[in-house]
């Protein structure tokens, strides 16, 4: 097993945000399952944890720990793309301890303080914050982050300013500080229901289809020029084309949301016509995996970390470009809107695109970090089955909500006569929400396989072989 290290000690801090990332990721999905079993036992775990609080705490901790593996990712990539040191570990790892006291707190507070209560004593009724979906965080909280955010965007920027510029650090570092201003629309609350919808939109949508991917296309790039040592600039075009791509698609493709909340009807044109045109930076990114790996000059040692990241391209194209084709134009939309068929979207983007490539950079940088290029092959191949695992038991979810979803159409939506009430349609769900609370296990369980590759040794009999070959071998 070949030894390494890190190019420049202060990468070292990406560990912590590592590991903390997972440890959420895990909380994720233990309330991701509740919620499948709250829709089949409606009074499970009532009053203590009622739906709608289990559910803020299943998004909200989705979207901390990503908001945590992106840190991470930057801690770690930015150094060795400026070849210099990071501008102040010291803040790093300060903002960590700030960042997760702060998100422990506000689960805490969900879960034991009702969430009127909750605003009323943080200060929502001075400004009117909370309520909104992904964005119920307490008033003090969003301030938290802010102030996170603009440290962590400091420490970072500094880190590029004085060392090498590369395109890779430059699309990541344009797409963190895009996250960072775009979240300041969430402190905008009016109260036309209309403009309400709009600012939310502009931190979902501009987040998960604009700036995220431009995070997602430079960590993508990153891995790639690492694991297969193909030349800087042939990425480097690759990724302005896709990020190209992206904004145009991601900024007007926003109107896919303003179809039918009193938004001028030329909207209905916008959002269909360029929502159409928003899986192709997905697939660009597909065949810019493979056309890669293609074309390596070496077979990477960490063979699990090019499999997270050759797979978030394809599932990435799966789950934000064709399960949001499916539902994304105006005319299918207006039945679609608000089903099953959104949350099948919802749960495959997320993974394919954002999940995967944070699991991607922790699989390949966590060796380095611990002081190896890779993991033992028989740690590695415990990672990989646990992406397959995973990524089966997510298809197995999506496809039971697409049928949830289609069956909820045909019940509810479509018939003027007779048209079936909402909670009768959701009593016909029940067969689908069985099946996707199975593939909510089996990913759980995947994601314990992940955990266990860390602490899995080499055997007896690789000790001393170089990963890639002992791999073959198997």
């Amino acid at each position: 097993m070949t030894t390494t290290t890190v190019k420049y000690a202060s990468q070292s801090v990406s560990r912590l945000y590592f590991i903390g990332a997972l440890c959420l990721f895990v909380g994720q999905i233990v309330f991701g399952i509740t919620l499948g079993l709250q829709y089949v036992i409606g009074d499970l775990f009532f009053p203590a944890i009622p739906f709608n609080i289990a559910r803020m705490v299943h998004t909200n901790l989705l979207i901390v720990w990503l908001l945590m593996g992106f840190m991470g990712s930057a801690y770690y990539l930015i150094p060795e793309e400026s070849e210099t040191e990071l501008h102040s570990p010291v803040l790093a790892k300060a903002l960590f301890w700030i960042f997760l006291v702060a998100g422990a707190l506000t689960i805490l507070g969900y879960l034991l303080v009702p969430y009127a209560t909750l605003a009323a004593a943080t200060g929502n009724d001075f400004w009117a914050t909370m309520g909104r979906e992904f964005l119920e965080q307490p008033l003090p909280t969003k301030l938290g982050i802010v102030v996170v955010a603009l440290g962590f965007l400091f420490n970072v920027s500094m880190t590029v300013l004085k060392g090498r510029k590369t395109a890779i650090s430059l699309v990541l570092l344009m797409g963190l500080w895009g996250l960072a201003l775009l979240f300041l629309f969430s402190f905008v609350n009016p109260s036309n229901l209309v403009r309400d919808k709009m600012y939310w939109w502009f931190v979902v949508h501009l987040w998960v289809e604009g700036v995220w991917e431009l995070i997602l296309g430079a960590l993508l790039a990153f891995l790639l020029v690492k694991t297969t040592g193909v030349d800087r600039e042939v990425i480097d075009k690759w990724l302005y084309l896709i990020i190209t791509f992206a904004l145009v698609t991601g900024i007007l493709g926003t109107g896919h949301h303003f179809y039918f909340i009193g938004l001028p009807g030329y909207w209905q044109w916008v959002g269909s016509v360029f929502s159409a045109l928003e899986p192709i930076p997905f697939f660009a990114m597909t065949l810019f995996a493979f056309n890669m790996v293609q074309r390596r000059r070496r077979d990477h040692p960490n063979q699990a970390a090019v499999l997270w990241t050759v797979g978030c391209a394809v599932m990435g194209f799966l789950g934000a470009g064709l399960w949001g084709f499916i539902h994304t134009l105006s005319p299918v939309n207006y039945y679609t809107h608000g089903t099953q068929v959104t949350a099948a979207h919802g749960h495959l983007a997320f993974y394919g695109a954002y999940v995967m490539v944070v699991i991607a950079m922790i699989s390949y940088a966590m060796p380095i970090l611990r002081g190896r290029e890779a993991n033992p092959p028989r740690a590695q191949a415990i990672e990989m089955w646990s992406f397959w695992v995973m990524s089966i038991s997510m298809g197995v979810m999506v496809l039971a909500l697409t049928g949830a979803g289609v069956l909820q159409v045909w019940l509810q939506r479509m018939p003027t006569d007779g048209a079936m009430s909402f909670m009768a349609t959701q009593d016909q769900l029940r067969f689908f929400y069985w099946v996707r609370i199975a593939g909510g296990v089996g990913f759980l369980a995947g994601l314990v396989m992940y955990l266990w590759s860390f602490f899995v040794g080499p055997s007896a009999d690789e000790a001393g072989v170089p990963a890639a070959a002992s791999l073959q071998r198997a």
